[in-house]
């Protein structure tokens, strides 16, 4: 083993998956809309907050216009 490695030649290659980082927010969300992925979760193995990135992620992707109707 080497006493001192040069950082900058061991890996030169820039990491392919860091546009895909995430990054830590606070949210408050309806007590129902957690225990709702989180029955999800449950049911597919998936954990609720990935669940919900994805669900989150998917309406991003395809642009889903938000409609909101007061009765």
């Amino acid at each position: 083993m080497l006493e001192e490695y040069d950082i900058k030649n061991l890996n030169p290659r820039k990491n392919p998956y860091a546009k895909k980082l995430k990054k830590q927010i606070t949210i408050n969300l309806d007590n129902r809309v957690i225990e709702y992925f989180k029955e999800q979760a449950q049911a597919t193995g998936i954990p609720y907050q990935t669940l919900i990135n994805l669900y989150l992620a998917d309406c991003a992707e395809h642009k889903k216009k938000l409609t909101l109707s007061w009765s």
